[in-house]
This record gives C-alpha cells, structure tokens and sequence, in this order.
C-alpha cells in the first residue's frame, strides 16, 4: 500500500519548513543508532531520514520514558495509529511530525506498512516482556527494525525483493546487537527479557541470573550463541553494500559497509568482554577500524 497526498493536503511552506526543523532538532536531540544526519548519507536523504527517525523517536518515547501509566502510553501510541489512519485517508494533521512525514510519503511513495509495524512494536514493548523462543524474538524484530532499513531502500528507489532481504537480514541484527548490549538496563529498568526462555532453559539461565548479574559459563555459552547468530545474520546481508558488485553504490553503500562493520566490531567487543553486563564502548582505534574496513573491505 503506497499513499499519495495531493497538494492540498500539504502544508504551507512556511509550516512545512517549521515541522521540518522540529524534526531535525529532534534528531540531533535523541540521535542514537539510527542513520540520521551520517556524514555518509547522501544529502537528499538526510531530511527525509530525519522525519521518519523523529517519528520513531516520539513514539518509542511513549513506550519507554518517563513514569506514565501502561494505559496512557497505549493511549499515545493509539493516537499515533489514528494519524496514521488520516494520512492514508488524506485528512490534515495538527501535528509537525506528521505534517513532515506526509510531506516525505507525498515525496517519495513510501508505504504505511513500515510506519503501522513500528508502532505495533512499541505497543509490543508496553504489553509483552519475555519471548517464549527465537521466532518470537525475529517477529518482533520484523516490526521494529527492519521497517527502517525497508524505508531507506524506498527512499532510495532500491526497493527489490533481494534488497530488502538483505536489509532486513541487517536490521535484524542490529536489533539483536542492541539486546546483548543493553541486557541488564532493559532488565533492570523495563523488565524486559529479550533473551529466547526456552535457550535460557536449555542451557541452565535463570532470571535470578540476570538480578543477580552474575556473569557465569551458562550465561556466557547462552550469549556465545546469540552473538554468532546475530553475527550470521549480518554477515549474510553484506552482499547489499559490498564493495565489489554493490547493489548500493556511492555513499549509501559506504553507510551500509560502515553500519556492517560497526556491528561486527560491537560483536567482537561483547565477545571479549569478562562482565557479561557490562555495556562495551567503542574506542578511537575501533572507529578507524571501521572506517578503514567500510573503505577498503
């Protein structure tokens, strides 16, 4: 499903560029890992990215900061699917974001689909907290990351099946990454377990485990395992941007060389680390690393 907006349903140009700026000084505000503003996009889709990123942002928001009720975030969040509804039923919104985001679907074509799959991941995020098995966790990935790559090859006009195979295959571990990473704070802070409970069980990890942080074999063998899948994962979707026989040329295949091997890099790091909650960060020496590798590799 892709919508079209007609122009009388865009804002005046005035108001446009003023939802446009709050996106972006909501952007560089929140940015985290997200490709927005990369010195290795290419310009024309830095704008765009931005919108779709302050989209994100706001509605993850609601489902993660601050000390709202269950029943209020859900309440934003449905507010955010009923804007989405008088986009694709061409009704004008009150809203920068969305003022924005119409703007970038009129623009490029995009599809609802990926906008509709975020916001039932953030739902998501409110209502369920453990994941009975792998599939689970690959369902939820679909809708909160993979839209973003999904979006990108839209905005780009690279959109093929393969593609977005591959970028799905990318996303998707990145998402991983971002669990293994943040183990202890989605536990400690949100009482999420994003960890497969039946791998837990085959390899003897119990949530008492996870309150206590105790970094044992168990826990060490079970994230050994979620490491080189994920690792797998993005692996099998270097073909999208890889230097020889690129599908994506110039630029946006350097950022895709680059997000690849900042990923393996943050892999190697949880690997090596002796506390298995701790967060590993990144020094000089591994950003020119991934420089040099996105390059020349």
């Amino acid at each position: 499903m892709t919508i079209a907006l007609g122009s009388e349903q865009r804002a005046s140009p005035k108001t446009l560029e003023d939802a446009y700026r709050h996106c972006l000084r909501l952007t560089r505000r929140h940015y985290e890992n997200f490709p927005v503003a990369s010195r290795l996009l290419p310009r024309r889709l830095q704008r765009p990215i931005a919108v779709i990123y302050a989209f994100a942002r706001s509605a993850d928001d609601f489902a993660d900061e601050g000390t709202l009720s269950e029943e209020t975030r859900l309440a934003l969040l449905d507010d955010y699917v009923a804007k989405l509804d008088a986009l694709r039923n061409h009704h004008p919104i009150d809203d920068p974001i969305f003022i924005a985001l119409s703007d970038v679907i009129a623009q490029h074509g995009l599809p609802l689909e990926p906008f509709y799959d975020l916001l039932s991941a953030f739902r998501q995020d409110v209502t369920k907290r453990r994941y009975a098995d792998f599939a689970e966790v690959l369902a939820y990935c679909r809708c909160s990351a993979n839209p973003i790559g999904r979006l990108v090859l839209h905005l780009c006009n690279e959109a093929t099946p393969q593609n977005l195979r591959d970028a799905d295959a990318i996303c998707t571990a990145l998402q991983l990454i971002n669990f293994w990473q943040d183990l202890a704070q989605d536990y400690e802070e949100n009482n999420r377990i994003y960890l497969p409970q039946d791998e837990m069980a085959a390899c003897g990890v119990t949530e008492s485990q996870l309150t206590e942080r105790r970094s044992d074999a168990a826990l060490r063998k079970l994230l050994d395992m979620q490491i080189e899948r994920a690792r797998r994962m993005l692996v099998s979707g270097a073909p999208l941007g890889a230097p020889l026989g690129a599908r994506l040329k110039g630029r946006l295949g350097l950022e895709i060389r680059a997000t690849i091997h900042g990923g393996l890099c943050v892999l190697d790091a949880l690997a090596r680390r002796d506390d298995l909650f701790a967060r590993p960060r990144l020094r000089r020496r591994d950003w020119l690393r991934i420089v040099w590798r996105a390059l020349f590799r």
